[in-house]
């Protein structure tokens, strides 16, 4: 069957015009001032803009932790995603110690086989073994070319600066890219135990053990292994007016230094810790919120595109499985939701408010992670790309609950805030998937091989 959508204002990164979009066999066939219809079915587009389908290049789902899995998992989170306008997204492997990376990606596709979304997925090397460098090249031989290390949770699943190092040789060696969450870890973990032993154990106590020049130093210290290494990197969640100044210093010394933040550092601030554990908690993420200082900082390396991306982080947790942190910050399992909001909060806050424009907010919530993650046929409206669409209200008036949101989290961080502007319809590879809210729940995602077994 094919699909017309007339009368569209269409909007990409770097232009936006009035078109129609016709769509055949999960493609876009064509893009023209003026389509006939034929045999295709026709939606009117008049009053609406037309958006690539969003890609969140960084959600948690079915991630297990001490309090159990996190609250979403494939089917549930990908119905949340496509809710938002979201119609990709990038998950992520963690392997055991020593476990091959191959195996645990082909454990891990299996879990994701009931997404709606299509999806991929970065994959963490958690330390060092001799096999390490085939396994990296032949994950990227799959399609997967995207590597995730973390300098926290030392005691789990980070690694020490040397380590960190042999794995970019690697990744950068087989021609891959590595995301990076920034902290330092050995310095969190003396912080973290020290307010403990001194019996400050309130979620206050979370950001405090996290200050901000935790992550800059550990975003510092990973632009200096770029520049030994030449790997790629992209740097996840960003939070902290220092670590944007290393970010775009490199970026001016023409590294190849990718950044990300997501909707709740340019929302929320560190005032959040404040109340009762059941009002805190729930904001208990890592690295922590800031202050206002950063929150405007963040703003702005988005407006001078220090920051390439927007992403969620999408890993909430059920509030009762927060309150195991009840007595001890540090056992409130980090992770809060986002993957239903995301492009909702950034139209509402940036583009309404004036800090970006719509093509801005196409760049940051698909075109961008699209390029930097080698998702060659996302984020842009041209013939030949998958027929990923949002259909998007300007005018259509929202409140965020967890009441209705499709998540399964029985709580959420935006709780009461409205919005203007969110999805009509959302189309996926050619076929409605939403349509004023109602969902079309047999639509199956498809997992993004780029490589020899391509599917």
């Amino acid at each position: 069957m094919k699909l017309l959508i007339k009368n569209a204002r269409l909007v990409q990164p770097d232009v936006s015009q009035w078109a129609d979009v016709l769509i055949a066999d999960g493609k876009i066939a064509e893009v023209a001032a003026c389509i006939a219809a034929n045999d295709a079915e026709v939606i009117d587009a008049a009053h609406m803009l037309l958006f690539p389908g969003g890609i969140d290049p960084h959600v948690h789902l079915h991630l297990p932790v001490a309090a159990g899995f996190s609250a979403d998992d494939f089917q549930t989170g990908s119905r949340a995603a496509l809710a938002g306008g979201t119609t990709t997204l990038i998950d992520f492997v963690t392997p055991a110690r020593a476990q091959s990376l191959v195996k645990a990606l082909e454990l891990r596709l299996a879990e994701a086989e009931n997404c709606h979304c299509d999806y991929s997925f970065h994959i963490s090397p958690v330390g060092w073994h001799p096999t390490l460098p085939d396994e990296i090249r032949e994950c990227v031989t799959m399609g997967f070319p995207s590597f995730k290390v973390y300098m926290a949770y030392l005691q789990t699943i980070g690694v020490e600066e040397d380590t960190l190092m042999r794995i970019m040789k690697a990744v950068a060696k087989a021609g891959g890219l590595m995301a990076v969450h920034c902290e330092t870890g050995r310095e969190l973990d003396e912080l973290r135990n020290s307010f403990a032993e001194q019996g400050f154990k309130a979620p206050l106590f979370h950001p405090r053990s996290r200050p901000a020049y935790t992550e800059s130093n550990a975003v510092k210290t990973l632009i200096d292994l770029v520049a030994k290494t030449n790997c790629p990197v992209y740097i996840v969640h960003v939070s902290t007016a220092d670590s944007l100044r290393h970010i775009q210093k490199a970026q001016q010394a023409g590294m190849p230094v990718f950044a990300e933040t997501c909707p709740h550092y340019l929302l929320f601030s560190e005032k959040q810790y404040e109340g009762d554990f059941d009002q805190a908690a729930p904001f208990v993420m890592s690295p922590p919120l800031r202050t206002e200082h950063h929150v405007e900082a963040l703003w702005q390396a988005i407006a001078d595109r220090t920051i390439q991306s927007i992403g969620t982080d999408h890993c909430p947790f059920q509030l009762q499985q927060k309150r195991e942190g009840r007595h001890d910050f540090r056992l409130i399992p980090n992770g809060v939701g986002g993957i239903e909001e995301r492009m909702l909060l950034l139209y509402h806050f940036g583009v309404n408010s004036g800090r970006i424009s719509i093509e801005r907010f196409v760049e940051l919530t698909a075109s961008s992670a699209a390029s930097i993650f080698s998702l060659n046929n996302k984020g842009r409206i041209v013939a030949g790309a998958d027929a990923d669409l949002v259909l998007w209200d300007p005018q259509r008036k929202k409140t965020i609950s967890a009441a209705r949101h499709r998540s399964q989290c029985d709580h959420s961080i935006y709780e009461g805030i409205s919005v203007t502007g969110s999805p009509a319809i959302v189309i996926k590879r050619g076929k409605v998937v939403l349509n004023d809210d109602m969902f079309f729940p047999d639509v199956k995602g498809n997992c993004l091989f780029r490589g020899s077994r391509a599917v």
